[in-house]
């Protein structure tokens, strides 16, 4: 493994304390270096207090309710929380100031001596990555899953043994924050539109979630879609996956085959779906490319359960299936949702509007529905986009009256499908809130 970068010079002004800031932050601390924290959320937020509580008493000076800006002058190093806008007052005062800006990511790589792959691409990054660490320690060799999944990298600083293999999702966030950042294996699965709200275009979206290969050399592995019909930067050693005889780990009819050996057969794959064969395929190609036996890989592909909040079905009630697919926050998560089934589906859809054309949806919501049932900002705007699909669509505000409705409408052997298409952040603080308050719902419960 190559050394590492060293860090950039202190104080450190980290900006957004939730948890990927609150990671870096304590990380750094924990490094002897002197760390300055702000965040522009309210003292009254419980979480927010809670955190900035922690960083205290671990000597980090915290600023709540401020945007930062005259912080900045204050800092050699810039470390910034993925949900923070680049155009945030601090962030944007720093670089005026010539002061270098870096990622959670970055900063976690550069403190921690073990090998990283790193996941990113629209859909599946969160399952593919947890199914490579599954597949990990089914191989006995140490692994840490962490990233855009819910553990901080920078976490892991300081409590890792040096042969344990990190695994982490990389969001399009995370990596346009990025510098230096050389995973020693990249994996990128799919491109489709998402984030344009953050990015502004496609373009910049892809070139943020390409950077995962930017700084890799001739020693590292890039594993990418047989189909990708995109340059690619770096130098890593391509492995592709997918149909066709240029894929290294291709299927090839209802067998999946590494260099041309068998491995497993679809059937066996944990999974179902056809997104999933290919989350698979991925995840072996890593994994593969890697060294790790290929018994480890093909039980790692058929013993996964699955990750929470993606196509997680909660219960059955009255033989009706509720199935929460909270983390389909974007368009084409929710058509591989819809396309998951064969039975009508009650669809309830709505959030926070991510900049993407919600028309796409209409064509597999006419295949796929029985039912839509809207919620959040984005009601209105949805409820226009899916006129033409000929299927009822009420606009009911929140998901409690959602739910309760679909679940009046729906019959047995039917499905009650939560698959927002949006960003959750107009009514709940994560994606993850929001599922639980679906599976709380679903249940019979209040939530």
């Amino acid at each position: 493994m190559r050394a590492r970068p060293p860090l950039t010079p202190g104080p450190h002004l980290v900006v957004g304390l939730a948890r990927s800031g609150e990671a870096a932050a304590l990380a750094l601390r924990a490094a002897g270096e002197q760390v300055i924290g702000c965040d522009a959320g309210s003292p009254q937020d419980e979480r927010l207090a809670r955190s900035a509580g922690r960083l205290s008493r671990a000597g980090v000076e915290v600023h709540l309710d401020a945007p930062g800006d005259d912080l900045a002058a204050r800092a050699r190093t810039l470390i910034k929380s993925p949900g923070v806008p680049q155009h945030a007052p601090a962030v944007a005062a720093a670089r005026a100031l010539g002061v270098p800006v870096m990622g959670e990511l970055e900063l976690a790589w550069r403190m921690l001596a073990n090998e990283f792959v790193a996941v990113t691409g629209t859909n599946g990054k969160t399952t593919t990555t947890e199914w490579i660490g599954h597949i990990h320690r089914c191989a006995g060799v140490p692994v840490a899953v962490a990233g855009n999944v819910g553990t901080a990298a920078s976490s892991l600083v300081g409590s890792l043994a040096p042969e344990a293999t990190v695994v982490c999702e990389a969001s399009s966030f995370q990596l346009e924050d990025t510098l230096e950042f050389a995973p020693e294996v990249a994996v990128l699965l799919n491109l489709a539109p998402d984030h344009l709200d953050r990015h502004g275009s496609f373009e910049a979206y892809a070139a943020a979630k390409l950077r995962i290969f930017a700084k890799q050399t001739a020693q590292d592995i890039s594993i990418v879609p047989v189909d990708l019909d995109l340059a690619l930067p770096g130098e890593g050693r391509r492995v592709r996956f997918g149909a066709g005889p240029q894929a290294k780990l291709r299927r090839e009819g209802e067998r999946l085959l590494w260099d041309g050996e068998p491995l497993i057969g679809v059937g066996e794959l944990a999974l179902p779906g056809e997104h999933n064969v290919l989350n698979a395929m991925a995840a072996a190609a890593a994994c593969m490319a890697r060294g790790l036996p290929a018994g480890a890989v093909a039980e790692g592909l058929a013993g996964f359960s699955g990750v929470a909040h993606r196509l997680e079905l909660v219960c059955e009630r009255d033989g009706v299936a509720y199935v929460n697919d909270s983390k389909a926050t974007n368009v084409a998560s929710a058509l591989v949702a819809l396309a998951s089934f064969r039975q009508p589906v009650h669809l309830i859809a709505g959030g926070r509007a991510k900049g993407e054309d919600f028309g796409a949806l209409a064509p597999a919501v006419a295949a796929h529905c029985a039912g839509v049932y809207l919620l959040g900002e984005a009601a209105a705007e949805l409820e226009r986009s899916l006129a033409p699909a000929g299927v009822p669509v009420r606009v009911l505000g929140d998901l409690e009256r959602a739910v309760r409705i679909a679940a009046t409408a729906a019959r047995p052997g039917e499905v009650v499908l939560l698959s927002p298409a949006c960003a959750s952040f107009d009514q709940y603080r994560s994606f993850e809130e929001r599922g639980e308050h679906f599976r709380a719902l679903a249940r019979g419960g209040d939530g």
